[in-house]
């Protein structure tokens, strides 16, 4: 054996120290470009989004102290921005509302534009997003309020060819292209709006931060200025936001936490009908909808869309045809009449289909299987359809039981009355469950000329000319169904 020494290495520990307790600053992590969630650790493939090749380092963070003491204190800015006052001693003039001219976009909004609110309006692209901004600030700088639109992803000419095309033209309706948030702020300092229209977020950067324009650092900071600069001016601010292939807000959910309102622009490619939802309202209702129609010569409000979502203007128009069904959906106070429409074929392939447009899948097999449990209709060897007219979107469980009803009927070739509504939430055991404003509800659908109602029990009084019957079950609907 030999007797020279043996040089042992160094044990070394494989943690980390940027993340070790003592360590004065943080761990430095990984952020999803795609959606912002942060990980200790690399990877391929986001754990959220599942998107590929979207996690990037990011710079570690110093580490704060865990409490204040008399230095800790002292350090902190003795400066105000505002001193403290009772609250029965605010001045709520400056934030009153103002109307944007267009009585829809007033009733998402809650009754108009608060100065220093934020807004973010998200939606597909050309959906029309450009075009109704555009509109709202000509109607703003007709109404004595000067706008500013800033574009980053159109010329100052292909924005004035939109505008004297729609209509939407006025002197004090000003019109940048800029892609940096200085300029942008510059701009805003010599035209001094009222309100500022940014089209869209994801096209501004700033300067001094990393990333490129569109990432999650760039939009996470250029919408914190841009919010503090609305804040301090009192500046309505609209800011377009992008959406994911999910439909979801393109960015860091944080963007949607730092705004005061965000809307959802919605519409079908081959449809005229656009649809504003508030996902988020901190000055209004949050469930409302606006209804819009698209065309060559710009976008217009619908004031009364009773009717839009039937395959016929009304209940004396509509065929008797299987597999439909009429009910009544409320979104935010407004009730909206609308048609289900089912198609139940025979199929030789071994696994049937379900297609569902408009309605929530889920739901619509939970309907399925509480039909062929309760009512002993099967749909085992057959394909399933179902739709909603208008490309109006079902969430809400008041459509259950017309879903069902136009399910049943289409499986038994046994059209339902042409005058016919039905409203209710289906349970599991087949129970037909209560559901809020059937008043309201019933009340459009005469309007309308409907004439017959399938209501849950105890909905109360029937609008005059209108038989209402109250049935406690899916099997009483469909028994009336094929009474009526």
């Amino acid at each position: 054996m030999s007797d020279r020494p043996v040089n042992v290495a160094p044990m070394t520990s494989t943690r980390p120290a940027a993340g070790s307790r003592g360590s004065g600053r943080a761990a430095a992590g990984f952020r999803c470009s795609g959606c912002g969630t942060e990980s200790v650790r690399w990877a391929g493939r986001c754990p959220r989004c599942q998107e590929w090749g979207t996690l990037e380092a990011q710079a570690p963070a110093p580490r704060r102290a865990a409490g204040l003491g008399s230095v800790g204190r002292a350090a902190v800015a003795t400066e105000v921005t505002a001193p403290a006052q009772p609250v029965m001693s605010v001045d709520v003039t400056a934030a009153r509302r103002r109307r944007t001219g267009i009585d829809e976009l007033d009733r998402v909004l809650g009754g108009g534009l608060v100065p220093g609110a934020v807004i973010l309006l998200a939606g597909e692209p050309g959906v029309g997003k450009s075009t109704l901004l555009l509109e709202v600030a000509a109607r703003s700088a007709a109404g004595g309020s000067r706008a500013l639109v800033v574009t980053g992803e159109e010329s100052a000419a292909q924005v004035r060819l939109r505008a004297g095309r729609t209509g939407a033209l006025h002197e004090d309706l000003w019109i940048a292209t800029e892609t940096d948030l200085g300029a942008v702020l510059r701009h805003v300092e010599e035209v001094s709006p009222a309100l500022l229209v940014v089209d869209s977020v994801q096209t501004i950067s700033a300067a001094g931060v990393e990333g490129a324009a569109g990432g999650v650092t760039q939009v996470r900071e250029v919408t914190a200025a841009l919010i503090r600069t609305a804040k301090a001016l009192g500046l309505a601010t609209i800011l377009v936001g992008h959406v994911t292939k999910d439909g979801l807000v393109a960015g860091p959910r944080l963007l949607e936490h730092l705004v005061d309102v965000v809307l959802h622009f919605e519409g079908e490619r081959h449809s005229a009908l656009r649809l504003v939802r508030a996902g988020k309202n901190r000055y209004g209702p949050a469930d409302e909808v606006g209804c819009f129609e698209m065309d060559d010569s710009g976008i217009h409000e619908i004031a009364d869309p009773s009717g839009l979502f039937l395959s016929r203007s009304g209940a004396g128009s509509l065929e008797a045809v299987p597999g439909t069904c009429v009910t009544v959906t409320v979104e935010g106070r407004r009730p909206l009449v609308a048609e289900v429409q089912a198609l139940v074929a025979e199929t030789s392939a071994q696994v049937p289909r379900r297609a569902v447009s408009g309605l929530d899948p889920a739901r619509v097999a939970m309907i399925l299987a509480v039909v062929e449990r309760r009512a002993k209709v099967r749909f085992g060897r057959a394909d399933v359809y179902a739709a909603t007219v208008g490309g109006v979107r079902l969430a809400e469980p008041a459509a259950d039981l017309a879903t069902a009803l136009a399910v049943v009927s289409a499986a038994r070739d046994r059209p339902l009355p042409a005058d016919l509504v039905a409203v209710g939430e289906v349970g599991l055991a087949g129970e037909v469950r209560a559901v809020g404003a059937v008043r309201q509800r019933l009340a459009a659908a005469a309007r309308l000329g409907f004439r017959q109602a399938l209501v849950p029990v105890g909905a109360g009084a029937a609008p005059e000319g209108m038989k209402v019957t109250e049935v406690p079950d899916l099997i009483a609907a469909i028994t009336r169904m094929h009474e009526a």
